[in-house]
């Protein structure tokens, strides 16, 4: 017998349906997730980044041999060099490093046909009189890659951040892990050396995202950090973000299911829990027309929870921020999809495509019975961090273009400068900036 069979018996997962009259209300606030500031850790970080700022590699050495119980000498120690995670990748069982290089050779695959296929080769076009207008697009001089460490190992969060910065042209890559009690999970440094990672440093928390930010005697500034982390680290974040550019600030992940009812529930139920294993506030959602199907996954929740080694994890996210939801249509249930913008978004049905055409805010998006959101975590080949609480309305998952920016190009003919001038110069002095209306006039003939 499981240990959650011995529990007493309650709502695993909630039931709501898209007809009731309060239902708006009720997903909304099944959705409502606001990030806390908590006052304490963003009195912290703001000390911690003062002090790093200031003091430099000595607060940074301070701050991790106290929070990672370590006892290094120098920032210097805390550098891990190229042959130790060359020696971390050859540690690697075949089939472990085979399944490392096949998702990285994916990744990499995708991300280069996006490098091509969405600008990132610059334009320009030439007008009647002469004058030229383009844009002309380049990479980041160096990206900074935050990794957790600890008792989390997320070597796939280092291939897809540091991958995408490589094809895009990013010259050098900074990685930096935590490594409490002085313990480096080969995994995370194997993918590393895989993704081309220049260095490594075994820093973590508030200072590693102040020393990237500020840059100190031994850790060089970089232009613009991304990766995950917890409070503290998306607390640096937000207040580097400026004198850097940052990827995004991710809140819990979701997972959104439309189904028609004709998967198995057993797979349906197994992609729920994929998402909620991860924490107690991660939300998985699903939405199908058939009430009997809805019985069929939430009879499938029950007998295979039990036998998840996170089953407690599990229980807590689905119980509080999980719904099986039945809607009136297909139609309908593209309806809520877009309100609610998920971060991965499952359709499971007959011609997905279909469905997929109604859908308009995504942040990724799997078609079919086949296509579990796990492929997407790891080896599928589009990018796995993605916008969530509902940021996909109006923002992208990480890609090459996250890694470059665009300069716009101006080379107006001496002809052009007759007509752009006089009109640059009447706008000009209608804002009243007279200095800018003479600028224009001084190049005109007349």
């Amino acid at each position: 017998m499981s240990e959650l069979n011995s529990l007493p018996k309650r709502q695993l997962i909630a039931r709501l349906d898209a007809s009731q009259e309060n239902f708006s209300e009720h997903l909304a606030s099944l959705l409502a997730f606001e990030a806390s500031e908590d006052e304490a850790i963003d009195s912290t970080v703001a000390q911690i980044l003062a002090d790093v700022k200031k003091r430099g590699d000595a607060a940074v050495l301070e701050t991790t041999n106290r929070f990672d119980r370590l006892s290094a000498n120098s920032v210097t120690d805390l550098e891990i060099g190229q042959a130790e995670l060359q020696a971390a990748l050859a540690s690697l069982t075949p089939e472990r490093r085979q399944a490392l290089e096949m998702a990285a050779q994916r990744v990499r695959a995708y991300h280069e046909v996006q490098k091509n296929e969405c600008g990132s080769a610059g334009f320009s076009y030439t007008e009647a009189d002469g004058t030229v207008l383009g844009q002309k697009v380049t990479p980041l001089d160096r990206v900074g890659i935050y990794v957790p460490g600890g008792k989390a190992a997320y070597p796939s969060s280092v291939l897809m951040n540091a991958i995408p910065a490589k094809v895009a042209g990013v010259a050098e890559i900074i990685m930096v892990v935590p490594t409490p009690d002085g313990i480096k999970n080969p995994l995370v440094l194997a993918a590393a050396a895989i993704a081309g990672v220049d260095r490594v440093f075994t820093i973590g928390g508030a200072q590693a995202v102040a020393a990237l930010a500020y840059g100190t005697a031994t850790i060089p500034q970089v232009d613009k950090i991304v990766g995950p982390g917890n409070a503290y680290v998306a607390a640096a974040k937000r207040r580097v973000f400026g004198t850097v550019g940052i990827d995004m600030i991710a809140g819990p992940s979701e997972i959104l299911v439309i189904c028609d009812g004709t998967t198995d529930p057993d797979w349906i139920a197994m992609d729920l829990f994929s998402q909620a294993e991860h924490d107690e506030l991660a939300q998985s959602i699903l939405l199908c027309p058939d009430a009997a199907y809805l019985d069929a996954v939430s009879a499938s929740i029950e007998k295979l929870l039990g036998d998840m080694p996170r089953h407690e994890i599990i229980r807590t996210s689905l119980a509080n921020r999980g719904a099986l939801i039945k809607v009136l249509d297909m139609q309908q249930a593209c309806d809520i999809a877009n309100s609610i913008a998920a971060e991965h978004l499952e359709i499971s049905t007959e011609n997905p495509q279909h469905w997929a055409d109604r859908i308009r805010h995504a942040g990724a998006m799997f078609l079919g019975r086949f296509s579990s959101e796990a492929l997407g975590d790891y080896c599928a080949g589009p990018n796995h961090v993605l916008p969530t609480s509902r940021t996909a309305r109006f923002s992208s998952p990480l890609g090459v273009y996250d890694f470059q920016k665009r300069s716009s190009m101006i080379f107006v003919s001496e002809q052009g400068a007759q007509s752009l001038g006089k009109v640059a110069a009447e706008l000009a002095y209608g804002e009243g900036l007279q200095a800018h209306a003479r600028s224009a006039e001084y190049r005109l003939k007349s």
